[in-house]
């Protein structure tokens, strides 16, 4: 009996020693040949340079890089080659089609099961990253997590989930019977103990960010497009529980006083920024506010929701937005405020998300500054510097591509070919 034990064990540590000393499998290199590599970080072109890639990240890049013996080289000499794009304001979750059937005839379950379809469309778009600024039910989450499992394609969430909003705030359903009721909005938080309970409940079920309505808006019925929502003291609790909880926030801020507080709240980003004025532009430059401004949906808003039923209310509401939007974004331009690329994907269809570039150069930006913008500054937003936004060792394989110099012509960036996530090839 003593020998067969002996005789076992020894089998079982054999069986270990051959277990523990097998190669791990040889990890997957590619290398593309880039035509023309936009240097997010330095602000530059390297002409024919190649990219090396192990697995999901990025290990070498230059013209002298060496390839090993048996890499597979992805030819893309006659493109330009940037890293993957990142859109910092986007709704994924939802698409408008026709206002009374999205409110009253459409469940959860209904845009559940297209969001998928919408992430896509956006990863399709050379948006290899996104920030989601809210959604209901917690599909965001759903979605985000879905993809990082690789159940289904979309680009990297960041997520905010419930927008924290007052009550017959932008975030509220306004314009109604009180005699009526509606699931869907568990959004509604009023003064300090009903705002620190969303915040821990958001980050509870997988916030990366917090969202906080900081003033009145456009799409929704509510009298005013600009009118604070809540008070500075509100604001500053918002952002103090937030960064308890390791969270970075983002506020919706059209009017000119709510912009003010949230930026003095300690904010990192001001959301649209329709009626910042010079002091409010000042005190974004000094405290470091990045402004994320949807410049370009004014063209589709004043377009089409007339024919998808949108009341005239919202669609006048945008008539008094949109230039003095772009004037103010070009005023924060000179003065030297940080700019993160956001277009409020969503209001529009998505995959158009590259449209809004177009605007930005128009509106006082260059081709590099408005890539940048896409790029390494929406990195530093979202805190992913290094890993998202640049083709750079260490970096994740997140790179896209264009056909044209999109410097010269910054609307080539509306038409990407190639789309690589994490060393994976989505569209060629």
């Amino acid at each position: 009996m003593k020998k067969t034990f002996v005789a076992l064990a020894l089998i079982a540590l054999s069986l270990f020693t051959v277990s523990a000393q097998e190669p791990k499998p040889s990890p997957k290199r590619i290398a593309i040949k880039a035509g023309r590599l936009i240097d997010t970080q330095a602000g530059t072109v390297i002409n024919n340079a190649f990219i090396l890639i192990e697995d999901d990240k990025i290990t070498a890049v230059g013209p002298n890089v060496s390839v090993p013996a048996g890499t597979e080289v992805i030819d893309l000499k006659n493109s330009t080659v940037l890293p993957g794009l990142i859109d910092c304001h986007t709704h994924v979750t939802s698409q408008p089609e026709n206002f009374y059937d999205d409110l009253f005839r459409k469940s959860h379950i209904d845009v559940a099961v297209t969001a998928h379809l919408y992430a896509k469309r956006t990863l399709e778009a050379g948006f290899t990253t996104i920030r989601d600024a809210g959604s209901s039910e917690y599909i965001d989450i759903a979605l985000r997590n879905a993809i990082n499992a690789g159940k289904v394609v979309g680009p990297r969430m960041h997520v905010s989930t419930l927008a924290l909003s007052a009550t017959g705030g932008h975030g509220d359903l306004n314009g109604f019977s009180p005699y009526l009721s509606f699931k869907g909005f568990e959004n509604i938080a009023d003064g300090p103990n009903e705002l620190r309970k969303l915040i821990r409940q958001n980050i509870k079920y997988g916030a990366d960010q917090i969202k906080l309505i900081a003033t009145a808006g456009v799409l929704s019925e509510e009298e005013s497009v600009g009118a604070p929502q809540y008070s500075q003291e509100e604001m500053n609790l918002v952002v103090e529980e937030a960064k308890m909880w390791g969270r970075k926030v983002m506020a919706h801020a059209h009017g000119t006083e709510g912009i003010k507080r949230a930026t003095r709240a300690g904010v990192a980003s001001i959301e649209h920024g329709s009626f910042v004025d010079a002091e409010g532009i000042q005190m974004m430059k000094e405290r470091g506010t990045y402004l994320v401004a949807d410049i370009y949906n004014d063209d589709y808003i004043l377009a089409e929701f007339g024919k998808l039923g949108y009341p005239a209310k919202i669609i006048e509401k945008e008539r008094l937005v949109g230039r003095t939007q772009r004037e103010n974004f070009q005023k924060a331009v000179q003065a030297g405020v940080k700019i993160a690329y956001g277009t409020d994907a969503g209001v529009y269809p998505h995959g158009w998300n590259g449209k809004q570039f177009f605007h930005m150069v128009k509106w006082g930006q260059t081709p590099m500054q408005a890539i940048q913008a896409a790029t390494v500054n929406a990195a530093d937003l979202l805190s992913v510097s290094g890993k998202v936004g640049v083709i750079a060792p260490g970096a994740f394989a997140d790179i896209v591509t264009v056909d044209g110099d999109p410097l010269k012509d910054v609307t080539e960036l509306e038409k990407v070919k190639f789309v690589m996530k994490g060393g994976v090839v989505y569209q060629r």
